[in-house]
Parts: structure tokens; sequence; C-alpha cells
């Protein structure tokens, strides 16, 4: 099993000068790194790779920088479904040339997005069809689909398990997976372990935060009933951790944090391990 953490823990945006943050996630312990890419996001795709490459870090990218509105799988207008499928492509050419495993997020739509309108009958199958040839243009680059459900207040299309096993179904490709978080899951699941054996099937990734979005431990998720339901369908996937830095200016304003879970990514990242591995080490034979 692997841990890991977002680059956001660190950084308001990956840079060159930000790789020394890849020294720094293996130093404490992790081999996963996850990135955020978008058209305000620059840097050289080698040197990232490289450097991941020589410390033996998984990469990760998802849509977390700029993402034009009009560029949406489950748009109602059917040339920004295209849009949105050309945009995704993009990503997934830059996933491939950083040897990035997955490419992750709510891809299905646009997160920040809620539109509150009974939705209309086609919209499933709008996403669906963009993602049936989003997951079959990155397979054959060798970069797998990940989608995040997320909550409500983030997007009206998938907030629970049952929506993505409904939308993946739908989509019908073997390279879509998906992806649990704990925080967004807090509003919208009642029994944890229920969604993840509902994910089972296609279970690659669990974002590991707190109902605050701090660091994983102490809060309201009922991690016991999650890993006991892990273990139960031997999940041997990711484990990563996702905040944003309150410390960097007012990054974490903007992105919808206000109050002061993540001053400092080391702390953050120590912080959770020391709570995640025992939850592990209880339930695998770590060798």
């Amino acid at each position: 099993m692997q841990f890991g953490a977002h680059c956001y823990l660190f950084t308001d945006r990956w840079s060159d000068d930000a790789l020394p943050i890849l020294d720094e996630m293996k130093a404490l312990g992790l081999s996963l790194a996850e990135l955020s890419v978008g058209d305000d996001v620059h840097f050289t795709p080698h040197l990232t790779r490289r450097r991941a490459e020589a410390l033996g870090l998984t990469l990760v990218i998802g849509p977390g920088g700029a993402w034009p509105l009009s560029a949406d799988l489950s748009a109602d207008a059917p040339d920004e479904r295209s849009e949105g499928l050309m945009w995704h492509c993009r990503q997934v050419n830059l996933a491939a040339e950083l040897g990035a495993a997955a490419y992750a997020g709510a891809l299905y739509g646009h997160p920040g997005v809620v539109k509150r309108r009974r939705p209309p009958a086609d919209e499933y199958r709008w996403a669906a069809d963009g993602l049936h040839a989003l997951a079959n243009y990155a397979a054959e680059r060798n970069v797998k689909i990940v989608l995040e459900p997320m909550s409500h207040f983030r997007t009206h299309l998938v907030n629970t398990a049952a929506q993505m096993m409904r939308l993946i179904e739908l989509a019908d490709h073997a390279n879509l997976y998906a992806l649990f978080d704990t925080y967004h899951a807090i509003t919208e699941e009642r029994d944890y372990a229920a969604a993840v054996r509902t994910l089972a099937p296609r279970l690659w990734c669990v974002h590991t935060c707190e109902n605050d979005r701090g660091a994983p431990g102490g809060g309201l998720v009922p991690w016991e009933a999650l890993f006991d339901a892990l273990r139960e369908i031997d999940f041997k996937g990711a484990l990563t951790m996702e905040a944003y830095n309150s410390s960097i200016n007012d990054f974490a304003y903007q992105r919808g944090m206000f109050h002061n879970v993540c001053p400092n990514g080391s702390e953050f990242v120590r912080k959770g391990l020391a709570f995640l591995r025992p939850q592990v080490e209880r339930r695998w034979r770590v060798e």
C-alpha cells in the first residue's frame, strides 16, 4: 500500500522551482505525489519525471489549476462537451509525458459548477460518453482515469459512491477507476463501509483527510469502519492526504478554506502518517 500527499500541502502551484518538494515527500516516508495541473501551471515535465523516478515516487496528476468552464463533459451544449474531451486529453498527454500512473479528479463535470435544477435526462449519458472516449485515449497512453465523487457544494453530478458506480457502469470502460475522499464523503455518505464496498470493483485511491480537511484522526470521519471495509475488500491502492497550505499568502482562502488546518505541509504529513500507519499495520500484514 502506498502513502501519498498532494502538492498543495506545500505549494500553491507546481513549477520547476518546486522540485525539492518531491525530495521532502520522499524523506517524510511517502511514495506517491499528486500534482495539480491546468492552463496556468507551467513547468518542464521531463524534470519532474526524472526527479520522481530517481526518488521512486509514483506521480498522479489532476486538474486543480485553471480549467475553462466551457470544457465540461456533462455540459448541455455539444461543443462544450467536445471542448471538455479535448482539454482532458491534453492533460492525459501531460500525464503520459510525466510517466504519471493516473489522471484523477471530478472529470465527469466541472468542480465548482452546481446546477440547481432537475438534471436533464441525458446528463449522465453525456458524461459517460465523454468518459468512455477519455478512458480509451488514456489507456492507449498507459494512464488510468480515476474519478472522484465530491460534495454537493462542489458538484451536482456525482456526490455518492452509488452515483459514481452508476456513471462508471454507464461509461463502460475498463480504464475507469474510483477515488473515495473521506472529506467530501462526510456530507454525502451515512455509511462509509457501505460506500467502500460499493466502489470495491474500481477503487484505486482513498483521499484521507478529516471532516475539516485537516490531517486524519481526531475528527468526525469513522476511520475504524472505513479501514475495516478497506481490509474486507483487500484494498491495495494508495492512501493520500490533501489540503491547502494556509501559510502561503491567501492560497487557502482562495480555495475556500477559511480555517488554519495546514500551516505546515511537513507537519501535516507527519501527523497524518502517525495516524494512518497504525490503522494499516493492525489490519494488513506489513513486511
